[in-house]
C-alpha cells in the first residue's frame, strides 16, 4: 500500500484589522501568511503560498505600503506555478478625500509564461465612505508596461514574433472594506481594469472578494477568492484563471 502524507500549514500574524489600509492613522502595519500542503501516494502534491504587506508611515504627509505574495505548485514532480507578486505604493496625504500616489508593480507568472512584468505610474485616490467599520474608495491612475514573455506566439497575433509587449495603460481601481454583526464578520473585495491607450485587443482585469469569521480567541475561518483576465496570452495559455482558498487563520492585534 503506498504512503499518503499531508501536511498542511497556515500562520497569519497581523497587527492591523485583516487588511492594511494606507489611510488608517497607524504607523506600523504588517501581516504575513504562510499557506502549504504535501501529498505523496497515488496523488503527488506539493504547494506553497506565502504573502507579506506591511505599511509605514513615518509622517501624516507621507505613507509607504508594500504586497508582496510567492506562489509554488507541483503535480507528480512538474512544476505548475511559480509566481510573484509585488506591488508598492507612495502615498502623499492618504487621510484626505484625495490623495496622490506613485507605484510600481514586478510581476512573474509560469502559467502565463510571463518570464517579467513591470509597471509603474501615477494616480489619484479618492475616499467614497470612510467610517470606521465601513471603507470603500476608488483610484484611478496611468501606467508605463512593460512584459518579457518566454514565447512569441499569442492568441492576437499582430503581437506575434516579439518576447515584449510595450504599452501605456489607463487603471480604474475600486477597494471595499466592510465590518458587520458587532465586526465579527469581515468582507472585504478589490477590483481593477487595466485597458492599453494604444491598443483596443490589449486589457486586462481582476476581481478579489474574501471574507473573515471569528472561531475562537484571536482563530478565523478565512476564505478568499481570486479571479483574473488577460486578453492577450501565449497560445500555450488561457487568457483567464481563477483561485479560491480557505482554512483558518491566527490573527494578533496590538
Amino acid at each position: 500500500m503506498k504512503k499518503i502524507l499531508y501536511f498542511g500549514l497556515l500562520v497569519l500574524t497581523q497587527v492591523v484589522n485583516a487588511q492594511i489600509n494606507e489611510s488608517d492613522t497607524l504607523l506600523l502595519q504588517t501581516r504575513v501568511a504562510l499557506t502549504g500542503n504535501w501529498q505523496t501516494g497515488n496523488v503527488e502534491m506539493l504547494v506553497f503560498r506565502g504573502r507579506w504587506d506591511l505599511s509605514l508611515a513615518p509622517s501624516p504627509r507621507f505613507a509607504f505600503k508594500t504586497q508582496n505574495a510567492y506562489l509554488y505548485q507541483e503535480f507528480f514532480r512538474r512544476k505548475a506555478d511559480e509566481d510573484i507578486f509585488s506591488r508598492n505604493f507612495v502615498y502623499y496625504n492618504p487621510t484626505r478625500r484625495i490623495y496622490p500616489f506613485a507605484y510600481t508593480f514586478l510581476i512573474t507568472n509560469f502559467r502565463r509564461k510571463i518570464d517579467f512584468r513591470y509597471f509603474a505610474g501615477l494616480g489619484l485616490g479618492l475616499h467614497i465612505l470612510r467610517k470606521p467599520n465601513h471603507l470603500l474608495k476608488t483610484v484611478v491612475s496611468g501606467v508605463y508596461e512593460h512584459t518579457r514573455f518566454n514565447l512569441n506566439i499569442f492568441n492576437e497575433g499582430e503581437y506575434n514574433g516579439s518576447f515584449q509587449i510595450n504599452t501605456w495603460r489607463m487603471t480604474a481601481w475600486l477597494f471595499g472594506r466592510h465590518f458587520f454583526a458587532k465586526r465579527k464578520v469581515f468582507l472585504h473585495y478589490e477590483a481593477y481594469i487595466q485597458p492599453s491607450v494604444e491598443k483596443v485587443n490589449n486589457f486586462r482585469w481582476q476581481t478579489e472578494i474574501g471574507v473573515d469569521i471569528p472561531v475562537w480567541r484571536g482563530l478565523n475561518f478565512t476564505s478568499n477568492f481570486i479571479y483574473t483576465f488577460e486578453s492577450v496570452v501565449v497560445t500555450q495559455a488561457k487568457s483567464d484563471d481563477s483561485i479560491l482558498t480557505f482554512g483558518l487563520a491566527y490573527q494578533f492585534k496590538k
